[in-house]
């Protein structure tokens, strides 16, 4: 009896028994973990290349080997009192997590969400030191146009003695400028002047940005009229119309903080009365 193809099936049988075994659709293994192709199914946006494609699997497949070896290293390596640091910090952050979620979805659908002009008012109002400016605030309109400009004159003119009734005037000409701004009726922070007047720097402010002053300021190619129409320093109490947004943040934030804290004595309030939760004397 020839005995060879026996040994050789033992020897194939002890090859693969020692061999950790592939798991199905598997696509990659660390140790005892695998990575299956339904854990990858939607990663490749649809409309990526062949080799974009690869690339994009192969990273997240070698991301995914290097964390699962670091985390069986740490599990090895670190002491028992930060594993069990380590896995309380967890435990919290479920919850926290989960809490979070749920508060928030309460409020979603409970909060009221509309904030009257006059609440707005009576709360700025009452709270006014709480919304001093940590910056200058201005009112102003400017305009960049070129210096050949063949109705230049026009222009400034029309500019410098600003009219509403001018409103057809400007939607003609409007296009001729290579930068405008016509509301000074809106409150804007310093640093968006220096971005859109790059004549003014914090080192001149002082001599360009005053209440009432009108500025012609030319560069090689250009002239910037500017009409500065109030000016508020840093440390003042904002004005009431730039808060408007901030004051309507806030109140909603407010009423967001109290609907949860009274949500959260219901709930308690209930446990007891159910006799879900008691305290152990």
């Amino acid at each position: 009896m020839n005995k060879w193809p026996y040994i050789g099936f033992l020897l194939l049988f002890s090859c693969n028994y020692f061999k950790p075994e592939a798991k199905p659709q598997a696509i990659a293994r660390v140790n005892d973990t695998y990575l299956y192709k339904e854990d990858i199914k939607d990663l490749v946006p649809k409309g990526t290349s062949k080799a974009d494609s690869i690339l994009i699997v192969r990273n997240f497949i070698d991301r995914w080997a290097s964390q699962k070896l670091l985390i069986d290293r740490a599990e090895v390596n670190l002491n028992a009192d930060q594993k069990t640091e380590f896995d309380e910090l967890i435990k919290q952050y479920k919850v926290d997590l989960y809490t979070k979620a749920y508060l928030e979805e309460i409020v979603k659908q409970t909060v009221d969400t509309v904030v009257s002009d006059q609440e707005l008012k009576s709360y700025y109002d009452a709270n006014q030191e709480n919304f001093r400016t940590n910056g200058t605030l201005v009112r102003l309109r400017y305009i960049n146009i070129a210096k050949d400009n063949p109705r230049y004159e026009t222009i400034k003119s029309k500019f410098f003695d600003y009219r509403k009734s001018d409103k057809k005037f400007w939607d003609t000409y409007a296009l001729q400028l290579k930068s405008f701004a016509f509301n000074d009726s809106v409150w804007v922070d310093m640093n968006q002047v220096y971005g859109k007047l790059p004549f003014i720097n914090p080192d001149n402010r002082d001599e360009y940005v005053i209440s009432g002053k009108s500025i012609q300021k030319a560069d090689s190619l250009d002239m910037y009229l500017v009409k500065i129409r109030n000016v508020i320093d840093k440390n003042q109490v904002a004005p009431y119309d730039y808060l408007k947004p901030t004051l309507r943040e806030v109140i909603l934030n407010k009423r967001k903080l109290e609907l949860i804290k009274k949500f959260e004595k219901e709930i308690t309030d209930d446990a007891i009365k159910d006799q879900k939760y008691e305290i152990y004397k």
